[in-house]
């Protein structure tokens, strides 16, 4: 991420350097000893680099999961008990229930482990180590390496190195890119597949304020469920057996119910998903202009009409729950994100740090090779943003109609059927057998057909008619126009939108049954139209890209080489650390660092599913009755904030405090900070969690599940006061100063100064601070 330049020296007699820096980064956690274990301590951390990261020793690392690929889960007991979000276990509980047995309405809590319930295809990865393969990735690579040269040699090095640790299978393992390509690391990891639900709150607690106060600050949200890991009896990852045992982790986490202070030091550990901050203008402008106003347009029409069935029919709400609330999410945070790059000015501030680069590029020792690197990512930019719709509406329009997906998931089949490879149609119809069983579980035609007629109308409407199938629009003509004439003659004549219809078509499949169905007939011009008018173009644009980007990151780090970079997340394990922390969303305003029962019952609204409150979490709120739950106030706090660096994937993160222990569950980011993937909002970043008191009070007064209370290991005692030692460190002459300067630094910025001096004395302490464009 670009920032300017700060050079501060602390002088106490002889000069010092010091560097300041915001709570900002997702740090490799095996790097952490190098780059920030010092800094950490700082604001309170009480654990040793080992404690957090360490191949050969119990530590912090081996009590996250990766949970699902997309979320992040921790072990809060010996026996393998996991805790991550509501939303993230929300796929399976939906899965679990029924109108006979609603658990998303009603919460569900195994008293025994025989009451657990298994959940197929869901996985946990438990990370055994990461290693910086750089060196092997690019021996004998260098700049004057050919594109497609380098492109071959390093697949197939990281394909190579990641089955290589597999050990024959027996770990999962993959090679992933860092500063754009320029780094490479290997993970390996254990993978459990065996993993069942063990409890969660009802939506209406899980869920509370549902999509209106979804990435919104003050929240009351219980956004928890709890599953439990098991293994084969040796303690490896084994297939779902009934003989398998819970998981002895290496190590699980303590949960801290003392009192928090602001300025208490908190960590966050988990895997976020993508973030793209050395993203330039260009990139910025495509995210605004087409991403983001298209996933809106597309997403509120789908939900729309999703709610509309969903609120009619409790058996329709089931089933497209978990699609419904995983849809909004990303409709909501592209509205918010587009408003918070307007707002931050966030393309300007990158045009400006750009026009820097491109003037430490022009120096004739660095011109040749990095000169004309923003002038190739502009040509890349602008080459994608004549195709680029045609990608966006293929995954948000024409796959995401559920008719068209599932007949998007033939495709396969056909390729075998066209082959004449009997042996491999047959592999094909049995991989497809489960995915129809779980589609149709959760199918209703009549909402499916609506949302067709839908998106194809868009689809018709936005994409330039050079860039679409002609099979398509004489379809369009044919029927004048009329989607919904066109929707009558699919659903009437398909046989994927019919669990019978498909599963007798399976029996015996043929490549001309297939051509003739109208939905595969919709989505076979359109996919293959993409793959070979328009995949092709973005591709090789991309690939461009892909090369001045890599440059420009390069570039960047050698031009401020005294700056320590983090890398983009991709999905990686990873590190923020900061404090509890309140903000000030606008003038005015000021947003306490917590929220209570209080707060909670003054939203109820028993009319709006969004905010109705269970009878029993009523009954124990009007007779105070938290238990040892309650702060020293005696409040029920509900949820914190925090500084945190995080984005999606660290769902399910845990929040430690400097003593390791966990003291509260990332859920969601705020709403100011929605620019969070693409660049850091040190003012509003703010990361919001459920407080693990209230967690708690939820599985033990609440549900009355005891035994899950009795298997955690509890602590009693406050958190590390690390917001006292902070004020403490400001009582010396040496802190005094920094903090007025830096105070009086942030005020020269926000006026627009860019470049100043301030020197201070107090005694035999000084301070200089010299800020550069």
């Amino acid at each position: 991420m670009l920032k300017r330049i700060l050079s501060l020296l602390l002088l106490v007699g002889l000069s010092a350097p010091f560097t300041a820096k915001a709570d900002e980064g997702m740090w490799l956690p095996m790097l952490i000893k190098r780059l920030n274990h010092a800094d950490m301590q700082k604001k309170g951390l009480q654990l040793t680099a080992e404690e957090i990261y360490s191949v050969n020793n119990s530590s912090l690392k081996d009590a996250i999961v990766q949970f699902g690929g997309f979320c992040t889960g921790e072990f809060i007991s010996k026996n393998g008990l996991l805790l991550t979000n509501h939303h993230c276990g929300y796929g399976q509980i939906q899965s679990h229930s029924t109108p006979e047995n609603d658990y998303l309405t009603n919460g569900f809590w195994a008293k025994n482990y025989s009451e657990e319930l298994p959940n197929e295809g869901l996985f946990v990865d438990i990370l055994v180590r990461m290693d910086d393969v750089t060196g092997k990735v690019l021996e004998g690579i260098d700049n004057n390496t050919p594109e497609a040269e380098r492109a071959q040699k390093v697949g197939q090095r990281m394909q190579a190195l990641a089955k290589e640790a597999s050990n024959n299978g027996e770990y999962v393992t993959y090679v992933r890119d860092f500063f754009n390509g320029n780094e490479f690391y290997l993970f390996v990891y254990n993978r459990y597949t065996d993993v069942r639900l063990v409890g969660t709150p009802p939506s209406s607690i899980g869920k509370y304020g549902g999509d209106t106060d979804n990435w919104m600050w003050p929240r009351h949200t219980g956004d928890f469920s709890i599953f439990r890991v098991y293994a084969g009896k040796d303690g490896k990852p084994a297939k779902y057996s009934k003989d398998n045992v819970p998981y002895n982790p290496k190590h699980h986490l303590p949960i801290n119910i003392g009192d928090r202070e602001p300025g208490d030091f908190s960590m966050v550990f988990g895997f976020p998903g993508r973030t793209k901050r050395f993203m330039t203008s260009q990139g910025l402008q495509l995210e605004v202009d087409q991403l983001n106003k298209t996933r809106i347009k597309l997403r509120e029409k789908k939900l729309g009409i999703w709610k509309e069935d969903m609120d009619k029919s409790d058996a329709t709400r089931i089933k497209y729950a978990s699609k419904y609330a995983s849809t909004s999410n990303y409709y909501k945070y592209s509205i918010g994100q587009n408003e918070g790059i307007k707002r931050m000015k966030t393309i300007e501030g990158k045009v400006a740090d750009e026009a820097k680069y491109q003037a430490w590029a022009n120096d004739p020792q660095r011109k040749a090779l990095y000169g004309n690197v923003l002038s190739d990512i502009d040509a890349s930019y602008k080459e994608i943003a004549k195709y680029n719709l045609g990608s966006i509406y293929l995954n948000e329009a024409i796959l995401g109609t559920e008719s068209l997906l599932m007949a998007y998931r033939l495709m396969p089949l056909y390729t075998t059927l066209k082959s004449n490879d009997a042996a491999a149609t047959k592999k094909a119809v049995e991989d497809l057998m489960p995915r129809v069983d779980a589609f149709f579980k959760d199918y209703n035609m009549p909402t499916d057909k609506k949302v067709f007629a839908a998106m194809l109308k868009y689809y018709s409407e936005d994409i330039a008619k050079d860039q679409q199938p002609e099979a398509f629009k004489n379809l369009v003509a044919k029927y004048k126009g009329d989607f919904n004439k066109l929707a009558d003659h699919v659903y009437s004549n398909s046989f994927v939108v019919s669990e019978q219809k498909l599963k007798d078509f399976l029996k015996n499949p043929t490549a001309k049954k297939l051509e003739n169905d109208p939905a595969f007939a919709i989505v076979q011009p359109i996919l293959e139209n993409f793959q070979t008018n328009i995949a092709p173009k973005v591709g090789a644009a991309n690939a461009k890209l892909a090369t001045a980007n890599r440059l420009y990151v390069a570039g960047l780090r050698e031009m401020n080489p005294d700056f320590v970079y983090y890398p983009d997340a991709n999905s990686t394990i990873r590190l923020s650390y900061g404090a509890i922390k309140d903000y000030s969303p606008q003038d005015g305003v000021m947003f306490n660092y917590y929220t209570t029962m209080e707060g909670l019952m003054a939203k109820e609204d028993p009319t709006n599913e969004e905010f109705e409150v269970p009878a029993k979490l009523k009954q124990l709120y009007q007779a105070k009755d938290y238990g040892r739950y309650a702060n020293d106030k005696g409040e029920l706090v509900v949820n914190f904030i925090t500084d945190n660096d995080i984005t999606g994937g660290n769902s399910g993160s845990p929040v430690i405090n400097g003593k390791g222990e966990l003291i509260g569950l990332a859920f969601d980011g705020n709403w100011e900070a929605m620019t969070g993937d693409l660049v850091y909002d040190a003012d509003y970043k703010r990361c919001i969690n459920v407080d693990a008191r209230y967690l708690l009070f939820i599985i033990d007064k609440y549900a009355g599940a005891n035994n899950l209370i009795s298997e955690m290991t509890v602590v009693t005692t406050d958190s590390p006061g690390a917001g006292d030692a902070a004020k403490a460190e400001a009582t010396t002459p040496q802190a005094e100063l920094l903090n007025a300067t830096m105070t009086e630094a942030q005020e020269k910025l926000r006026a627009g100064k860019t470049e100043f001096k301030i020197e201070k004395k107090k005694g035999d302490a000084k301070v200089k601070l010299q800020v550069k464009d």
